[in-house]
């Protein structure tokens, strides 16, 4: 299938999707949909729909061997991730990994525990 050797860039909405699904692992839509109102107002139709929509793009696999059917992602999590990180790395920071961290730790309260943490990974590349 050709949409597997393209790296995902899923919209939004299915970024919320896929999220519910490497938590939880393949779900019913049912399942992925009471998740996701969990975290905002949104109707069984809709999930279904865009779950199609993904599966059709090769996003996600169906499993239609049982009565209700079963979606799991293609892509795994990190793989996905990097893609998406490098793609936003480069469109808003020029390619600067080091941009984007000074970025993030002038913006958000970093605690002890994370800038330690952040030490001890710049340590090991160093190495």
């Amino acid at each position: 299938m050709e949409a597997q050797n393209k790296p995902i860039e899923p919209t939004k909405s299915e970024l919320e999707i896929l999220q519910v699904l490497w938590e939880h692992g393949p779900s019913t839509v049912r399942a992925v949909n009471d998740e996701l109102v969990k975290q905002k107002d949104v109707n069984y139709t809709t999930t279904l729909k865009l779950m199609q929509i993904m599966a059709d793009k090769g996003i996600l696999k169906r499993d239609e061997s049982q009565m209700k059917h079963i979606y799991s992602v293609v892509q795994e999590e990190q793989e996905t991730k990097s893609h998406l990180l490098d793609k936003f790395v480069d469109s808003m920071y020029k390619g600067s990994a080091s941009k984007l961290v000074m970025q993030l730790l002038g913006n958000k309260k970093t605690s002890q525990a994370e800038l330690d943490e952040i030490k001890d990974l710049l340590k090991k590349f160093e190495e």
